[in-house]
């Protein structure tokens, strides 16, 4: 059995948690595991077996709004720093709608190296913060479909979150998503 403890902190969010791997480090740089299919099942009770990988960068100043599939989802941010607002979007949880607010600052060399893990149907967004790209990379357990896909405005009046930008850069598709209570109008009858 592993000790998962060490390893992964969790958050308010139930199935939401931090990785931090042990890294190695000498003359030549470092050497660093990122995830451990055990530790996370031992953390969380998902059997995390991920069918594909992949690699987004951002720009200083950007914000990819609040996005919600149903796949579980493993990001790592491998340079820049990444402020995610981590939001509850599945129905029922008795967290829906709550905000957990995710900072990672990979931009040295003795970075903690983090990774984070969201279940089925929490959204998260992306906010690169300082002045480097922002890249990133995520494993999911399921192959993309857009047709399932949501998102939520990044300005979401209920969901009030605290940006650090005053005028992020933000895509077409981010600019017009709707509402939580346009997305889900049965939460708030």
């Amino acid at each position: 059995m592993v000790d998962a403890s060490q390893n992964i902190t969790k958050t308010s969010i139930s199935g939401v948690v931090l990785m931090q791997r042990p890294i190695k480090t000498d003359d030549r740089g470092f050497f660093h595991e990122i995830y451990r299919k055990e530790e996370l099942k031992e953390a969380t009770g998902v059997n995390f077996d991920p069918v594909q990988w992949s690699h987004a960068l951002s720009h200083p100043g950007v914000v990819r709004a609040i996005h919600s599939e149903m796949w579980n989802k493993l990001i790592y941010p491998a340079t820049g720093i990444l402020y995610a607002p981590i939001v509850d979007l599945r129905v029922e949880s008795p967290t829906f709608g709550r905000v957990e607010y995710i900072t990672i600052d990979n931009t040295r060399e003795d970075s903690p190296r983090q990774a984070v893990f969201l279940p089925k149907g929490v959204g998260n967004s992306v906010c690169v913060l300082g002045e480097e790209d922002l890249h990133y990379f995520y494993l999911v357990d399921e192959y993309w479909d857009d047709s399932k896909a949501k998102g939520i405005a990044w300005n979401d009046p209920d969901l009030n979150i605290k940006w650090p930008l005053e005028n992020p850069i933000l895509s077409e598709r981010d600019k017009n998503n709707p509402t939580l209570r346009e997305a889900f109008p049965e939460k708030f009858k």
